[in-house]
């Protein structure tokens, strides 16, 4: 909103017109969301306390973590209002990209906030069944997956109208573009082909699974928020890269036209995660609760797909993909051996907890080689 007022005042005054790098308003969509997490996460952590929101610590869980039993939840609304906000005021709202991230983000923000609220209210560490959760995530994904293979296919200087009305006209063809195909990392002349069908199945998969990835993590104080803001930042490099001609061309990507908006988010994703962590930290004063965990997770995987790095997200996104396979690994194994176990705890972070590490060093570890990971997705920039 910001952005269309700045724009109109530089026909009169051309100093405005600053306003229109990315690069800026990224800056600044950062800042406000700091501003606006400092701002109001005391208030918040006294509401959610007044209302008894408070966190229900599973008993089969680490004793260590009994102590944290009623300590206020559901604060990752305040990430997700310091998102919105700051996006709305300083992105530019008529680009597609933006549009279906807030989307996604505020769908499983929804779901998250449904299930924490079943949690606070009942008592019940459970929540949502998981069936009731998965199917709404699953709504939310495949409607964004068909509209993302849409918007991957618009021209330079196209609409989305313009691309969904070519797809009518040409009755329907499912080979898109060649923008929907995986991009293979490190390798510039390598894409699996993906047809309408295919793209769909992928992104649901990429979105849905890592939503619940981030949510997996979510286990320790500070230890979700940090690497999904790493990630998210360089996730907003690949999408400014992809979105120029002149970089996209240089570093042998494909030109998506708007990706470069999602720079904006990233920056805001940036600010909202770090003032919340400044009460996340150890020892949390506020949980982010799935309104927070499942809403990021989504707000990455669908980033990642606009970008066209979903193998690389797995990379940067390492920690998560461990923390969802050792849950995977561990309940199967159980199944299959009647009762035996892989890991002392599942999902990991419990393992090492239980193994003798201290929380905090499990939770600075796993920052450390989400760091390590995101360096070398960045690297592929330029490795091709």
């Amino acid at each position: 909103m910001l952005l269309e007022l700045f724009r109109s005042l530089s026909s009169s005054w051309s100093g405005f017109g600053i306003f229109n790098y990315l690069t800026l308003r990224a800056l600044l969509a950062c800042f406000t969301a700091l501003v606006i997490g400092f701002a109001f996460g005391p208030w918040m952590i006294r509401e959610l306390k007044k209302l008894h929101f408070g966190q229900a610590v599973r008993t089969n869980g680490p004793q260590t973590h009994l102590v944290k039993d009623g300590t206020p939840t559901m604060g990752g609304a305040l990430i997700l209002f310091g998102i919105t906000v700051s996006t709305l005021l300083w992105a530019d709202l008529s680009n597609r990209f933006i549009w279906v991230v807030l989307f996604v983000t505020l769908g499983y923000g929804a779901i998250g906030w449904i299930d924490d609220y079943r949690k606070v209210v009942h008592h019940n560490p459970r929540g949502m069944s998981a069936k009731e959760k998965f199917g709404w995530q699953s709504v939310i994904g495949l409607i964004a997956a068909f509209y993302l293979a849409l918007a991957l296919s618009v021209e330079p200087g196209g609409t989305f109208a313009e691309a969904l009305s070519k797809w009518y006209d040409a009755r329907f063809p499912l080979d898109l573009t060649p923008n929907i195909h995986l991009l293979i990392p490190c390798f510039k002349d390598i894409a699996l082909p993906f047809g309408l069908i295919g793209f769909m199945v992928f992104t649901y998969v990429v979105i849905v699974g890592s939503s619940n990835a981030v949510n997996l993590t979510d286990g320790l104080d500070g230890l979700a928020i940090l690497p999904t803001v790493l990630v998210g930042m360089a996730l907003g490099v690949f999408a400014y890269v992809v979105g120029r001609p002149d970089f996209s061309s240089y570093l042998i990507f494909p030109y998506i036209p708007g990706a470069g908006e999602l720079v904006v988010i990233a920056g805001a994703l940036a600010g909202a995660g770090l003032a919340f962590l400044w009460f996340n930290a150890h020892p949390a004063q506020v949980f982010m609760g799935d309104v927070g965990a499942l809403a990021l997770g989504g707000c990455l995987g669908t980033m990642a797909v606009i970008a066209r790095q979903e193998l690389v997200l797995a990379v940067m996104g390492g920690v998560f993909v461990a923390e969802t396979l050792s849950v995977m690994i561990q309940t199967t194994y159980f199944r299959l051996s009647h009762g035996k176990r892989v890991f002392l705890m599942a999902p990991i972070h419990h393992h090492f907890e239980l193994k003798g590490w201290k929380e905090t060093q499990v939770v600075t570890r796993f920052w450390i080689i989400t760091f390590i990971l995101v360096l070398i997705g960045l690297s592929t920039l330029k490795i091709r």
